[in-house]
């Protein structure tokens, strides 16, 4: 089938790859290139650098404008597939492929729609989770699903550990779906049960709450790392928090840090975690020990 893929980040690249070696992909949509790192080199995104390397047309394009749309509609391709492209697809253009668009959502849907799905739900403490292709429809993620499938959460994964392992699966479950598409067979099912969504994480969101109990925040800490980043505050200055695990301490009060032998290691409002690495405010990252030992040994927290 003749296709258009939009997707800009890492989690896009496996289903392109996948895609790329059964189907004919005529148009690599994706996000403009951006400053990255602390030198701000201008860098394409993970799928354009992908496209490049398969040899496909790429139309970097932050929105789906006009100019975008002819250049869309022009390629002749029957389906649109959708992986985190990170812009909205809108009439006309969605209804322009002969087979409309489809997307693969990282979530069992209609539960977590939108931006987030992988770390919101890792922060809810969410023990299943999956992947879902569906039809884009004007509402968010709200459209028929035509394939999913779940997967069980890995008791100590991170948000981009999960996203990783996700989208390897997920790009075999779009493959099926564009498979079935192309030969006539797809069902598409309308979304049951009540939907729960998923906004863009700020950083704001990456705070550590300290006066929950330990497996609260460690789920916060797994659902934020690495973006936008698991930190707590010391005299009103971030301080980021790169490693947190279980911790067979005895307890502390909520929001001490304190040096145990060789330990560092964080109170809740139940058991405590112990820290790994942490990174002040304009510091490098370092082993919490070693953070601790230079303020004596223990801080507390701002609340």
């Amino acid at each position: 089938m003749r296709i258009v893929f939009a997707g800009s980040p890492e989690a896009a690249v496996p289903s392109l790859e996948a895609l790329a070696a059964v189907h004919d992909v005529a148009l690599v949509v994706t996000r403009a290139a951006s400053p990255q790192g602390r030198r701000r080199v201008l860098t394409p995104t993970p799928v354009a650098a992908a496209a490049e390397r398969l040899g496909l047309p790429v139309l970097e394009a932050n929105r789906l404008d006009a100019d975008a749309t002819e250049r869309i509609v022009a390629t002749g391709a029957a389906l649109g597939v959708v992986v985190a492209y990170g812009g909205l697809v809108r009439e006309p253009l969605l209804s322009a492929p002969e087979h409309g668009w489809i997307n693969l959502h990282f979530s069992l849907l209609p539960a977590y729609r939108g931006a987030a799905p992988v770390q919101r739900a890792l922060v809810a403490g969410e023990h299943e989770t999956g992947v879902s292709v569906f039809r884009l429809v004007p509402e968010l993620d709200a459209g028929p699903i035509v394939r999913m499938e779940a997967s069980p959460v890995p008791p100590l994964a991170t948000a981009g550990d999960l996203l990783a392992q996700l989208a390897a699966s997920g790009a075999g479950v779009l493959v099926e779906a564009v498979d079935a598409i192309a030969d006539g067979t797809a069902v598409f099912v309308e979304q049951v049960g009540e939907p729960s969504f998923a906004p863009k994480l700020a950083l704001a969101d990456g705070l550590l709450r300290l006066d929950e109990p330990a497996p609260a925040v460690l789920s916060r800490f797994r659902g934020v790392t690495p973006e936008p980043g698991a930190h707590v505050l010391l005299a009103g200055e971030r301080v980021k928090v790169l490693g947190l695990s279980r911790s067979a301490a005895d307890p502390l009060p909520a929001g001490t840090a304190r040096l145990v032998g060789r330990d560092a290691v964080l109170g809740t409002a139940s058991s405590p975690l112990a820290l790994g690495q942490v990174q002040p405010a304009g510091g490098r990252p370092m082993a919490a020990a070693d953070w601790l030992r230079g303020r004596g040994g223990e801080v507390v927290l701002d609340a």
